[in-house]
């Protein structure tokens, strides 16, 4: 059986590809195609469907997170794999080779996930408040040889104002060491780099085409080593990222016409999605819209038709034509035009603005927040408190990261609508020169690759038939 390594190359595009001359060179030796990926083209559910195979209307997860009707709550970035509906690649490959064994590093919902080697990142959560970086590892005995070789997972250049290329480096290194002393059958790993810059500056920007070379650097070694033991290599990206210049604050137009509806701890409104009548959880450039009383819909769609940014309105019928018509799905999906995203501001006066707001905190905002990727540019000392913060941590006391703008105009890249142009379409990548029959058809034919066809696609470079 062949093995496989299953590469997460976020936010990989032709244009992105253009300044990656060895990942290239991966290309022109096997083939590649552009991936017709889902909505929304998000982390979470692109990632769900290309290792089940299925929609997500069939797998569940709509979204990096949506309204929890069953707890009343809104979530991002839960981590357990139960959410998850569907038999992933290594368990199909399990059931006709026993024994077959797998490796997650970093690919979302790794928590529970019945890999053989997985590694996700879970912080600390100290009983004062602070937070330290961290991992989940299974086994539990390669937590400790990680550590020991390449020190900490560095959470804080994994999301932030601080994420650089050393969070992907560590993961590199964390999938070289599992390839040589695990060498599983198939083993994936997720390489976010590309997604702080290209948000950050745009994917036009200098700064993007730095971060393609950069990333391309850090993945030749493990590119090398992949070839030297004898493993195809699939490189595959969930979404392309494109130009933003127009941010649409869907909860605040909801609330202006009396339909959201908060609450108010120590001077600071936080959302009340029980009492609400619609919100929307925001997730780049798609917005999941939960309204609690169907004589409510028409209203709340024609004022969505209506706002400036939206580009379509789906009811659940409309959602089927999608593959998103899943009970989690808001009653109304808005996706947005090209070059517009949704904040998820709730609030009219920042002044009133949660304690969260200005903070990293991607578990407790109730939408997605890419201004979490910036030092807020109106404070000169932004940066100097972070310092100062980090003071207070190591001498153990309390602090609080107040350093993230509320002005959305900062971010120049998003994703999440299906994209409209080549520069914004994702890629799929096989190191091996005879194309598997699951995606013969398509790349011959130019035609892009489903993104539910990887799963047959690592099935078939492994020789295991579907």
């Amino acid at each position: 059986m062949k093995p496989v390594l299953l590469l997460n190359v976020v936010g990989l595009t032709a244009k992105a590809l253009r300044r990656m001359p060895r990942l290239s060179r991966l290309a022109a030796q096997g083939w590649s195609s552009e991936l017709a990926t889902v909505l929304p083209a998000v982390t979470c559910t692109v990632q769900s469907t290309m290792l089940t195979g299925l929609s997500p209307a069939q797998h569940g997860i709509v979204g990096n997170g949506w309204y929890f009707r069953e707890l009343g709550d809104v979530f991002l970035w839960r981590q357990h794999n139960m959410l998850v509906s569907g038999e992933n690649i290594w368990e199909t490959a399990r059931r006709r080779h026993p024994g077959y064994s797998a490796g997650n590093i970093c690919w979302w919902y790794a928590m529970g996930m019945s890999t053989d080697v997985t590694v996700t990142p879970r912080p600390i959560y100290h009983a004062d408040g602070r937070k330290s970086p961290d991992a989940y590892v299974r086994p539990a005995e390669l937590h400790g040889e990680l550590v020991t070789h390449f020190g900490d997972f560095p959470l804080f250049q994994y999301w932030g104002p601080t994420a650089t290329i050393k969070s992907t480096e560590w993961i590199v290194n964390a999938t070289r060491h599992v390839l040589r002393n695990q060498s599983p059958n198939l083993l994936m790993a997720y390489l976010p780099h590309l997604d702080y810059d290209l948000q950050r500056f745009g994917p036009d920007s200098p700064q993007a085409d730095l971060a393609a070379a950069e990333l391309d650097r850090a993945l030749a070694p493990l590119l090398d080593e992949a070839g030297e033991r004898g493993y195809e290599v699939i490189a595959v990206a969930e979404y392309g990222i494109e130009n933003a210049h127009k941010p649409v604050d869907i909860n605040r137009i909801l609330r202006r016409e009396g339909l959201l509806e908060v609450y108010v701890q120590d001077g600071r409104e936080q959302l009340d999605p029980w009492t609400s009548r619609a919100f929307a959880v925001a997730d780049h450039q798609v917005a999941h819209v939960y309204v609690s009383n169907p004589s409510d819909l028409e209203r709340v769609a024609a004022l969505l038709r209506g706002t400036d940014g939206v580009d379509e309105v789906l009811d659940r019928e409309a959602q089927g034509r999608y593959g998103l018509d899943h009970e989690r799905s808001g009653e109304l999906v808005v996706i947005a035009e090209p070059g517009a995203w949704f904040t998820y501001y709730f609030w009219l006066d920042d002044d009133r603005a949660p304690e969260y707001a200005r903070g990293v905190d991607i578990h407790r905002k109730p939408g997605y927040d890419p201004a979490e990727l910036f030092f807020n540019p109106a404070d000169r000392l932004a940066k100097a408190k972070a310092g100062l913060n980090l003071v207070k941590k190591k001498l153990g006391l309390r602090y609080a990261m107040s350093t993230v703008p509320l002005d959305p105009t900062h971010v120049r890249g998003t994703h999440g609508r299906l994209p409209d142009s080549a520069d914004s379409t994702p890629l799929v990548i096989g190191s091996t020169d005879r194309i598997p029959s699951a995606v013969e058809a398509f790349v011959n034919s130019g035609r892009q690759v489903p993104a539910a066809a990887v799963k047959d696609l690592v099935l078939q470079t492994q020789g295991i038939g579907v």
